[in-house]
């Protein structure tokens, strides 16, 4: 490596900035793996601006001329000045990443800025909605973005914060509703289809892991096209050891269309994949999961015990030959024995399914008599030695808690399980009381949602939306800590701030929802609307984008019908210039607000006196005011973070030292440059 280190700082003298794309490039090469998942790790995205003013120096795409056909340049070119000719704006342009630059003059209304992924970017936020109906509770956040640049922005407000991520990612199929990468569509007939889509996603998880608490965890939805891949992915990302769960989840059954294919031979599809990575072990030391239930119809043929009162036992089906009302319908369906030692008693077992569909009074029988109705099974190891009779059954204590134990006519020792600690509410789609089973990675009947999940939210979405009740269950199982905060970063028509939202609506919860989409045409859309003659940026465009004709509409219903609090935002890009001399202040306000817990209003104006106190944060830029500062934040509760903005160290810490203890101080803009610049330099 020494000649190379030497030819890289020969090179460096000549030019800098081609002397750091050789480092980085000959870094990957030393890292990449011989064994595992190994793909192409193409250029860094480009995400375009449209509505961002050109300036000199700025990376840009010359736009396709209104009515024309795609596809067109993508080229990308640097604005090396900008002169007024004829009362028009003319850029002159050097084109880059090229052996032999080509060089052109364009109107600047023909272009638009492009940020790059290895750009260094300063993100703000802008509120294009609101809505509010609970003082005492936080707001959703939905975030109108690239994901790449809003998971960056999410590095400052949410490092280390984020409880829950759920996304639900392009599948990758390469059919109709393929995926934009570098705002191209890539389908089956690109010979990277799936190393693009590899790059894609892996520079997103990586981001995405940083923003996990130790005790969270990553839930993808994904398709058989991309499933063993991304989980190798996931693996190289989280490691092989946080590898939790893959769920196969049933969103469609062999009926329809699919019963000629299936007829013919063919294996049709009937599931989709969840794959549950966590961040660490605490996500099983310091989470408590909530086990979900699936309904069972079928009686089970386990349970023929009866429990007296008295201690002895008897047989459940006697019991309920026994009982005058439950007989009278045994007679009248014919469930009796025709002949032999107990002709004309009820037939037991394989009766039960009749008897309970047809019976209420046996129904309700078994429903009084849960705690009486019992099954055998391995007793714990100090039972064993337990004296009991037979036919009887006692009660055994250990290690605080308590078994029912009997022993059998051949000397075994037994331990029971009533009914009662398998009756409850089902978590099935159609949710009822009674004997359940606890799920385990088959989730059964989502295809009974999905007839269903066009009307959530009152807007259509023809695109893989996913049904509000997946969600709620996953969100549930992995965390259902009425304070979590749940991501997700490919959030599409909403699903998941609707989910959360219906789960606080529920429970009374304050779980906080992040979601973030961009404003992506369709293929046929983008298509309709260039011929139309309209370019991104303009109004025609922008409103047939899935943000603002989707996530946004259908969100507002879900929220205004769950009283639920949000605030829409469009992410923005600041000049570092523009931060550090607090004339950025009122688009970085809404993350400073984020960063505090999203509760009660956003302060976006200091005032004539420089300093504001809201319900959970506080903004100093006068320092001449710290006193009245400090008193209005010791007199108010909950307060958890205040904002000093000052280029002084030793005036940042008086003021530290004068708040009170339970107060987190940031001192601005320090933390939030210092934020992107080493972001700026990960490895992607």
């Amino acid at each position: 490596m020494s000649r190379l280190t030497e030819l890289l700082r020969q090179a460096r003298k000549l030019d800098p900035q081609l002397s750091a794309d050789l480092e980085a490039e000959i870094v990957a090469l030393t890292k990449r793996r011989s064994f595992g998942l190994v793909f192409e790790s193409h250029q860094p995205e480009a995400v375009e601006l449209p509505g961002r003013p050109v300036r000199r120096g700025d990376k840009v795409r010359v736009l396709l001329p209104r009515g024309g056909a795609e596809p067109w340049d993508r080229r990308l070119w640097r604005v090396a000045r900008i002169k007024r000719v004829d009362g028009h704006r003319v850029a002159h342009l050097v084109e880059l990443d090229a052996d032999e630059p080509e060089t052109q003059v364009a109107i600047v209304d023909a272009l638009v800025v492009v940020a790059e992924f290895r750009d260094r970017i300063y993100p703000g936020l802008v509120e294009t909605d609101r809505i509010e109906h609970r003082k005492d509770k936080p707001f959703h956040t939905v975030v109108n973005a690239e994901n790449f640049h809003a998971l960056e922005m999410l590095t400052y407000t949410h490092q280390e914060s984020v409880d829950i991520i759920y996304i639900d990612p392009p599948y990758n199929t390469g059919g109709k509703f393929a995926w934009l990468y570098n705002d191209d569509f890539v389908d089956s007939d690109d010979d990277y289809q799936h190393s693009k889509w590899l790059a894609f996603m892996e520079r997103r998880l990586r981001v995405a892991r940083e923003l996990l608490k130790p005790s969270g965890a990553i839930m993808v939805s994904i398709g058989d096209d991309e499933q063993h891949r991304l989980r190798m992915l996931m693996e190289q990302v989280f490691g092989v050891e946080n590898h939790v769960a893959q769920l196969a989840v049933e969103m469609s059954t062999t009926s329809g269309p699919k019963t000629t294919n299936a007829q013919q031979g063919t294996i049709v599809k009937n599931v989709e994949y969840v794959l549950i990575y966590r961040k660490s072990a605490a996500f099983d030391t310091e989470v408590r999961h909530t086990p979900l239930y699936d309904g069972i119809e079928k009686w089970d043929a386990n349970y023929p015990l009866w429990l007296n009162d008295d201690g002895t036992t008897e047989s459940l089906y006697q019991r309920l030959d026994e009982e005058p009302s439950v007989r009278e319908d045994i007679e009248r369906f014919e469930l009796v024995r025709e002949s032999g030692r107990r002709q004309g008693t009820f037939v037991g077992a394989p009766g039960m399914d009749l008897l309970l569909a047809a019976s209420g009074a046996a129904r309700e029988f078994i429903l009084n008599n849960l705690h009486r109705i019992g099954r055998t099974d391995t007793p714990p190891v100090s039972g064993r030695s337990v004296e009991v009779p037979v036919g009887r059954w006692v009660e055994h204590q250990t290690d605080g808690r308590t078994y029912r134990l009997t022993r059998s006519g051949k000397g075994k020792v037994w331990q029971i399980y009533t009914l009662d600690r398998n009756y409850r509410a089902s978590d099935d789609y159609v949710s009822r009381f009674g004997r359940t089973v606890i799920r385990g990675d088959l989730w059964r009947g989502f295809h009974s949602d999905m007839g269903h999940v066009s009307n959530e939210g009152g807007v259509g979405f023809a695109n893989g939306k996913k049904p509000v009740r997946l969600i709620r269950q996953l969100v549930k199982w992995a965390n259902n800590s009425p304070e979590a905060v749940i991501l997700d970063f490919f959030a599409g028509s909403g699903t998941t701030a609707h989910a959360v939202a219906a789960m606080n609506a529920e429970d009374g919860g304050s779980r906080r929802a992040i979601v973030v989409t961009n404003n992506e045409l369709s293929k046929a859309d983008r298509q309709a609307t260039t011929a139309a003659g309209h370019r991104p940026g303009d109004l025609a465009w922008e409103e047939r984008g899935v943000f603002e004709s989707k996530t946004k509409p259908r969100l507002l219903n879900a929220f205004g019908e769950m009283s639920a609090n949000a605030v829409f935002f469009n992410l923005t890009y600041e000049g570092p210039l523009s931060v550090r001399h607090n004339r950025a202040f009122e688009r970085v306000a809404p993350m400073l607000w984020m960063r505090a817990g999203s509760r009660g209003r956003i302060i976006t104006d200091l005032g004539e006196d420089g300093w504001d106190v809201a319900e959970s944060y506080g903004v100093l830029a006068n320092l001449d005011q710290s006193h009245e500062f400090v008193a209005a934040v010791a007199a108010k509760e909950g307060i958890v973070q205040v904002y000093i903005v000052t280029d002084d160290d030793s005036a940042f810490q008086m003021v530290c030292r004068e708040l009170p203890e339970m107060v987190a101080p940031i001192r601005l803009y320090d933390s939030y440059l210092q934020n992107f610049e080493i972001n700026t330099g990960r490895t992607l």
